[in-house]
């Protein structure tokens, strides 16, 4: 068995997948978990960020992906759950969402760059 955390839509989910031969058969799925109130810290991303990195707040990856949009720029407050980035992953549009009130303290990729999973994208104060 394996442990996932999942945000979706700002809520928090802790999800258990267990690995087994596939009999081709339709598994009954088990009701969600009750949402977490923070998600739990992701691992270090592999490059250094691109732009100072001048927040106390980190603003990471949960998916790989390309940086499809970003929703703010730097000086910009947020609420928590504003979507910050948008990534793309296997044609799916992810918002990463600001964990806590703050502002935006930097931006740490561009459009277009590929980002793996626990990267940090931004930065708050």
């Amino acid at each position: 068995m394996k442990n996932y955390t999942i945000t979706v839509n700002g809520n928090v989910y802790d999800v258990t997948v267990e690995e087994g031969t596939s009999t081709g058969a339709p598994v009954a799925a088990k009701a969600p978990a009750a949402p977490k109130a923070a998600p739990k810290a992701a691992p270090a991303a592999a490059a250094a960020p691109k732009a100072g990195g001048a927040g106390s707040v980190k603003i990471e990856a949960g998916a790989a992906g390309k940086v499809f949009k970003l929703e703010k720029k730097v000086g910009d407050a947020v609420k928590k759950g504003d979507a910050v980035v948008v990534i793309e992953a296997m044609k799916m549009e992810i918002p990463v969402v600001a964990p806590q009130d703050g502002t935006v303290a930097s931006i740490d990729v561009a459009v277009g760059d590929a980002v793996e999973a626990g990267a940090v994208l931004a930065t708050l104060n």
